[in-house]
């Protein structure tokens, strides 16, 4: 520890921190050699009173799934009964402790939250994960994850890596550098025996950079002659390289038994010494004959078989014959037991392999579908990689192209995807491995890109697939379908598609829920609404209770039958289910889009404290899976509260970054935004601008719940052509629906285009069918319609009545800018109105994180459930409501209710 005392307090207060209730991350990064591992167990020994929790990253073990979080977690898998259920069953599937369906990696991450968080009442924790860059990305993913979200608990987590690792960027870091002058003198002094010219210990300190294990390792092997003159001194190889032949040296000078013993235990990852001595026996090497003149200090046998520095594993290996790899390989794939590590007996099988081979390629095919159910993509996509390259035959080549082809999609790796399909291309011997294919191939396009690719290609992939598989056939026209919805630019390919569905045969037995919403979205297109609602209310009702599975699958496409047949509570409670069940799922990279969709719904409900939590909830899934999402729900929230900066830029915003992406049903609804906008600041050129632009894309949604914002917004500027125009597609939408909503909506725009009692009793009409919704926005912009005519037909008594319930509601809901047009209409009856404000409430001192909490606590959810919501332990929501209760002067949580403004948080009853 030389020379290191501004580390060792930065070490020293992180430990303290812990020991006070706090969380500390630090990652350590430095070049090889340089004296990380040396910090870290001076960490170690420091962290006195606290529970030490070790975990290395191992090369060999890189494509093994969540290799390195199990040796961490091992230590505390007896409190795996104490989590929530899904966390429980996400750890143990990708500990191997149980089967089941593989949990998304996010879920494994607040698992893991947990466990430390729950380990941590006890005692303080430290956890350090040394050699990160060598640690599987499926447990970096899940420690980056679970390092951000550290905040009240008593856990230390610190990393050690040569260089940042992608997935802890963004983390408090401690870079090491070499020595400084004086201590790099100091140390090289220690070392040499011999009095060295100044100017070679000079150029010695300067290229080594003051690295300590250059200066330890430079002089071992070169004679007191080459140390005196420089001579032997440093070639124009890079550091690491310079330390690693200063390695090679020394492991030259073994005898042949220790030099393979050495190579044994750089190939076995675990560092088991029975492992190493039972592989080393199959090789003929014993102790005895291995150990006699000792390693030179580069290997020691304890609890664990450790070398001097990672430097040596990475020395002796690569240096080896590879025949001498492959023979260790084999020996060591002997000695590993099939049924408690086959994974790993796989994998050294596959390394000792020369050529294809069956048996092996089959072994790893098997490993792949074991890391699959673990949720281990990228293990599972690496298992098959290998396992085509050994393949002998080529259908079944093809067949496991495919497969590692999914497996790289899924994983995220795009380009490794793309050659595999090549591959199985290639190979393929039959239309439907062909087809299958061609299926991941469109998927590879759709997920590079919303684009007008995917939709064609996808459809071409159900066509290829309908002879062979008709329900993959089925799921691939479904999928197609959406994507040429989603994209919503080429009604030509939306049409190719909806006709292709229905020139399907019609399904034996009853009618699944997918068959029908086939059948339903088809019509839609091809026929029109009137003849897709009948099939469609069928759909709705077998989509109220399908499988986990479907709803991951195709779910996104299938909820919007909901909206199609303008069901408001349908909607709702179809969103509400589809959201709780894919949270429960874990399925974080899907939840998004189901989130989007809950929070337009519930938004409409006039729930804005709702709203503004699903917005809350997107974004913190959002942050944590590192995908971008469109801000549907927060454009339209925004809207509607009239709040016109924060609105008007995240429109324009919407509006450039989904135009780019290819996102154009986001475009449309930053439109549709901009119009409720402006209709509410009465601005009524401007709105109808913005929802005319929305109807110029083909989009089945938004384009239509934008047509009444036209006929509003056209009515008020004088040009009724637009209006009747906009008007007549919003009847071919919403007529043959027989319900509240429908109805309500076509009677309020047919109001705007009456005269006389017809007017009149299309309002009443509106106002009575809207008031039977959950939708109070609606209802009260019903209100606010029919109070503005009657003041124009001079009715001034009952306008005031319509015009202060429109005035009331918008005020209660949050909706500022109709609250405000209300207003003045009031004013111009004659009637005295003082703007009403909510008045300044303590809670304004929340910040976001906090009111959000307070919310979910408000609505009765336990801190586990906050905290699964959020990404937070118990005890960080614990934590921060503490803070909330002294914000809002209040000791609990029933006090909540009454400390939260009513005009904030949630609607009036």
């Amino acid at each position: 520890m030389l020379g290191r005392g501004r580390e060792r307090a930065v070490i020293d207060q992180t430990i303290a921190a812990v020991r006070t209730g706090e969380s500390r991350v630090l990652l350590v990064h430095g070049a090889a050699g340089v004296g990380k591992s040396a910090l870290l167990e001076y960490a170690e020994r420091s962290a006195a009173g606290a529970r030490v929790m070790r975990a290395v990253g191992v090369e060999s073990e890189m494509e093994l799934a969540f290799a390195t979080l199990h040796q961490l977690c091992v230590p505390l898998l007896d409190r795996l009964n104490g989590l929530p259920v899904p966390q429980r069953a996400a750890l143990e599937t990708v500990f191997g402790m149980r089967e089941g369906s593989p949990p998304e990696r996010f879920l494994v991450a607040l698992a893991v939250l947990s466990l430390l968080s729950d380990a941590s009442e006890g005692q303080p924790l430290l956890c350090v994960v040394d050699d990160v860059q060598w640690m599987d990305r499926a447990s970096a993913q899940v420690l980056g994850f679970v390092a951000r979200r550290l905040l009240a608990e008593s856990v230390a987590l610190v990393f050690c890596a040569r260089e940042r690792p992608q997935d802890l960027l963004g983390l408090p870091e401690l870079e090491i550098t070499g020595l400084r002058d004086a201590d790099a003198h100091a140390l090289l002094d220690s070392v040499t025996h011999t009095r060295l010219d100044q100017r070679v210990r000079d150029r010695i300190v300067a290229e080594t950079k003051g690295n300590p294990l250059a200066l330890l390792e430079l002089s071992r092997g070169l004679t007191v002659t080459q140390m005196a003159g420089g001579f032997g001194l440093l070639h124009g190889d890079t550091l690491p390289g310079r330390i690693e032949q200063s390695f090679l040296a020394r492991i030259e000078a073994l005898s042949e038994q220790t030099r393979l013993l050495l190579l044994i235990a750089a190939a076995e990852p675990v560092g088991d010494p029975d492992l190493v001595w039972r592989a080393a026996g199959r090789l003929g090497v014993t102790p005895a004959t291995a150990l006699a003149g000792g390693t030179d200090g580069l290997l020691s046998f304890d609890v664990r078989v450790t070398f001097r520095h990672p430097l040596v594993r990475s020395a002796v290996y690569r240096s080896a014959r590879e025949a001498d790899r492959r023979a260790v390989h084999l020996a060591l794939a002997e000695v590993t037991d099939r049924e408690i590590d086959p994974d790993r007996r796989a994998w050294h099988l596959a390394s000792a392999s020369a050529a294809p081979d069956e048996s092996v390629a089959a072994e790893l095919e098997l490993s792949a579908h074991r890391a699959q159910a673990r949720g281990g993509l990228a293990a599972a996509a690496a298992f098959l990689q290998r396992s085509v390259a050994l393949t002998v035959d080529n259908a079944r080549r093809a067949e496991r192209a495919v497969a590692a082809a999914d497996a790289s999609l899924r994983a995220g790796d795009l380009a490794a995807a793309r050659t595999f399909v090549d591959i199985a291309d290639r190979y393929a011997d039959s239309e439907f491995l062909r087809a299958r294919g061609h299926l991941v191939r469109s998927h590879i396009t759709f997920a590079a890109g919303f684009n007008n690719e995917a939709p064609p290609m996808l459809l071409t992939a159900a066509q290829r697939l309908e002879p062979s598989d008709m329900d993959l056939a089925r799921e691939t026209y479904l999928l197609a379908w959406g994507a040429a919805a989603l994209v919503a630019a080429d009604e030509e390919s939306l049409m190719a598609i909806s006709r292709a569905m229905r020139a399907l045969p019609p399904p034996d037995g009853t009618p699944r829920p997918i068959d029908l919403v086939l059948a339903g979205y088809a019509l839609l297109v091809t026929d029109g609404r009137a003849a897709a609602i009948p099939t469609l209310q069928r759909a709705m009702t077998g989509l109220a209770d399908y499988p986990t599975q479907d709803l991951l699958k195709w779910g996104w496409v299938a909820c919007g039958v909901s909206c199609a047949i303008w069901d408001d509570q349908v909607m709702l409670d179809t969103y509400v289910r589809a959201a709780d069940v894919v949270r429960a799922a874990g399925a974080l990279t899907e939840l998004p889009i189901y989130l989007a969709s809950l929070g337009i719904a519930t938004s409409w409900t006039g729930d804005f404290a709702a709203a503004a939590a699903i917005v809350a909830e997107a974004d913190a899934v959002a942050a944590a899976t590192g995908i971008p999402i469109a801000q549907h729900t927060k454009l339209l929230l925004t809207a509607m509260q009239g709040r016109e900066v924060e609105a008007a830029q995240l429109i324009a915003a919407t509006i450039e970054w989904a135009g780019a992406d290819g996102q154009l049903m986001g475009v449309t609804s930053a439109n549709w935004a901009a119009a409720v906008l402006y209709n509410g600041l009465s601005r009524y050129e401007q709105a109808m601008t913005a929802a005319q632009a929305s109807t110029r894309i083909a989009e089945l949604w938004v384009s239509v719940w934008v047509l009444p914002e036209i006929v509003e917004a056209a009515t008020r500027v004088g040009d009724e052509k637009a209006a009747r125009e906009a008007l007549e597609k919003l009847a071919d939408a919403a007529e043959p629906c027989d319900t509240d909503w429908a109805q309500g909506i076509l009677a309020r725009c047919r109001a705007l285009l009456s005269d006389g009692t017809a007017a009149d009793s299309l309002y009443r009409e509106a106002i009575e069918r809207l008031g039977r919704t959950r939708l109070r926005p609606e209802h009260a912009r019903a209100h606010l319609l029919y109070g503005e005519w009657l003041r124009r037909e001079r009715q001034r008594v009952e306008a005031r009545t319509h015009l202060r319930t429109a005035y009331t509601s918008f005020v209660s809901i949050g909706m500022e800018a109709f609250a405000e047009r209300a207003r003045r209409e009031l004013l111009a009856t004659g009637e005295t109105v003082r703007k009403r404000t909510v008045e300044a409430p303590s809670s304004d001192e929340l910040t976001p994180q906090e009111k959000q909490i307070a919310l979910l606590v408000r609505n009765g959810l336990s801190n586990p459930e906050v905290g699964a919501r959020l990404f937070l332990s118990p005890r960080t929501v614990e934590w921060h409501l503490r803070k909330i209760f002294a914000k809002l002067s209040i000791s609990s949580r029933r006090e909540l209710r009454d400390a939260l403004p009513r005009g904030e948080y949630e609607p009036t009853p």
